[in-house]
């Protein structure tokens, strides 16, 4: 794998996003590879529980703009159409996969990744993070699930204030609200996850699979359906030209000047 690194360290499976050059951001080949990972870790007997995590002082900025930029440039809909279906997916199998699955997240959490720290079953931040639904930013409405997943964990209302401004949940409101297990500082991030998976393992494995699919069932047995409106609405605006302002303006470093076209 190129984009991502897989390890095994005992019982545990690690995914580490690895493109900390572009903030970690989301592309084809690095979603198709976390997929990849993610696979291999839920038909590997050995493992019992998967961390997510990523180099670099970003955890993940969420879709490549700069792919984005090529993308607009280029007019190809299609890979970008591709991208958010694939996000989609990523959230979806960590939801499906039978086995705890922890996300360890420093500095900017945004777009995709903010909702696939989400889907998550425990997400451990540090004092630093912020969760950033970025959509609104560059004309575009969350991926990743992400409507879906954040307005069964915090609310609708909550959501749709988060999705429709932007605003960065710091980690200790996004502790308070619930979508956080525990916040503590940078250096001390790989001791609350000893912490946790110390309890963990003293569960059963059969409990935990229950678990997993009783929260399905009762939460998002009808995620396909959602997975489809969200994916046509983000093909929709994907040609927008609001959403080619965004991209331009964030390359511009600059405020985006929407029109509603």
């Amino acid at each position: 794998m190129e984009h991502i690194i897989y390890q095994l360290e005992e019982d545990l499976a690690i995914l580490t996003l690895n493109r900390p050059e572009v903030a970690n951001g989301f592309h084809i080949p690095m979603c198709e590879e976390i997929l990849e990972a993610l696979t291999l870790a839920q038909e590997d007997p050995a493992v019992h529980f998967i961390l997510i995590n990523a180099n670099g002082k970003v955890f993940s900025i969420g879709g490549d703009l700069v792919e984005m930029k090529r993308a607009v440039d280029e007019d190809d809909i299609p890979s970008l159409t591709k991208i958010a279906e694939l996000v989609n997916t990523i959230s979806y199998k960590i939801k499906q996969i039978a086995k705890p699955v922890l996300m360890e997240v420093d500095g900017a959490v945004a777009g995709a990744a903010a909702n696939m720290a989400v889907a998550a079953d425990f997400c451990l931040a540090t004092d630093k993070v912020k969760f950033i639904q970025a959509f609104v930013g560059v004309g575009l409405a969350p991926d990743a699930g992400g409507i879906h997943l954040l307005s069964r964990s915090i609310g609708v209302t909550r959501a749709t204030q988060l999705a429709m401004t932007g605003e960065a949940l710091t980690a200790e409101k996004a502790l308070g609200w619930g979508l956080v297990y525990r916040v503590c500082e940078t250096d001390k991030l790989e001791k609350t996850r000893e912490q946790l998976l110390k309890k963990l393992r003293r569960g059963s494995a059969n409990s935990y699979a229950a678990i997993k699919k009783l929260v399905w069932e009762s939460q998002f047995k009808d995620w396909q359906d959602y997975a489809a409106l969200e994916l046509n609405l983000q093909e929709s605006l994907a040609q927008t030209e609001d959403f080619k302002e965004g991209v331009r303006a964030h390359s511009e470093r600059r405020r985006p000047k929407f029109t509603g076209k």
